[in-house]
């Protein structure tokens, strides 16, 4: 098998673990406001939990993406934050109390801030062999059908009358199948780095300068950009016809993701950071149509929004492979999540 085709298959593989834990972690987020309120939690613990939890992530991959640079076990720290979110999200299933309900959330966003930089590492590597945009925008391709999959299973769970554990346990099923798929992974592949050409010859101590001038144009595009929980907010204060839309949109807006990731990160490897330019560019309408229209415009918004999400997350982490010798990579990944959240709550 040459070295393109079994890195192809390494970014699938990789792309399927994403899916899965997508699936999990967005099946439970659709639900755990719901479920803290019923289990007596104030509207200010629920803003608290959610607040806490983001901060803990983005600043604990400060920690990861240090941590897996230094001592280069890519695979065990990847694996120890899907094993903790394969635990987290079913047990929640458990929580007869808010704090317990608060805690296994907050765990869950550990989990993902230990995996992701080590992960991006590793999909990195694949992602260089066979076209840096598009390994990274078909991984997020695949990370986008799990983000859908997961409510819309929980969803039919609720409509089945089965309640929120059941809506819970059910996403034990996508946790333990993305944890297989990754330790089987690990055992096919157990040195992604050899996927990459030496030709790329990046070498230096520590980050590159040009690393930190190209995160002050990742935090001003993230200022550019608000998360969806606001606009949602502002949807529903606006007063749609039906509750379903607001869900609808959301769905929407992940395909378009999707699709994006994939067309944006092919012509990505064809014409460069050009594309990025034209994708923010063609994204700006996102906020006016959304803000300022009615429920059509903001259907137009969403797929607006969705175009500037897709290319964000399969072309700015396309330039980091790029750019970033592979042993500083988890590094600059924890740098670069915790550049691009600040300007966004700011933002939002």
């Amino acid at each position: 098998m040459s070295k393109s085709r079994a890195a192809l298959k390494f970014v699938v593989l990789l792309g399927f673990v994403s899916l899965c834990a997508d699936a999990t972690y967005e099946g439970a987020r659709s639900i755990t406001g719901a479920y803290l309120a019923i289990l007596g939690a104030s509207g200010t613990v629920v803003g608290l939990t959610a607040g806490l939890g983001e901060l803990i992530g983005y600043s604990l991959r400060l920690v990861t993406g240090y941590l897996s640079d230094r001592t280069q076990q890519y695979w065990r720290i990847t694996t120890v934050g899907y094993a903790i979110n394969t635990a987290a999200v079913p047990l929640m299933a458990l929580a007869g109390r808010w704090e317990i309900l608060a805690g296994l959330m907050i765990a869950e966003r550990m989990g993902k801030a230990i995996r992701t930089p080590p992960r991006d590492v590793l999909l990195s590597h694949a992602a260089i062999r066979v076209g840096k945009g598009f390994g990274f925008g078909l991984h997020e391709a695949m990370d986008q059908i799990g983000a859908v999959a997961g409510p819309l299973l929980v969803t039919l769970v609720l409509a089945l009358q089965k309640g929120y554990p059941s809506g819970f346990a059910i996403l034990v099923i996508p946790a333990v199948l993305g944890l297989i798929a990754l330790l089987v992974g690990q055992w096919i592949y157990p040195n992604p780095r050899e996927f990459e050409p030496t030709i790329q010859n990046l070498h230096g101590e520590g980050l590159p300068r040009r690393f930190w001038i190209y995160l002050i144009a990742v935090a001003l595009i993230a200022a550019g950009f608000v998360d969806f929980p606001l606009i949602a907010f502002h949807l529903q204060q606006t007063g749609l016809d039906q509750p379903t839309q607001i869900p609808l949109l959301y769905a929407l807006a992940m395909g378009v993701d999707a699709i994006a990731a994939l067309i944006f990160g092919y012509w990505f490897d064809r014409i460069g950071i050009v594309t990025l330019i034209l994708a923010i560019v063609l994204s700006l309408g996102f906020a006016p149509a959304i803000f300022w229209g009615g429920t059509g415009m903001a259907v137009l918004g969403m797929i607006l929004w969705g175009i500037g999400m897709g290319a964000q997350e399969s072309i700015l982490k396309a330039v980091i492979a790029g750019m970033v010798p592979p042993e500083r990579r988890g590094s600059a990944y924890g740098i670069f999540n915790l550049y691009g959240s600040i300007p966004r709550c700011s933002a939002a």
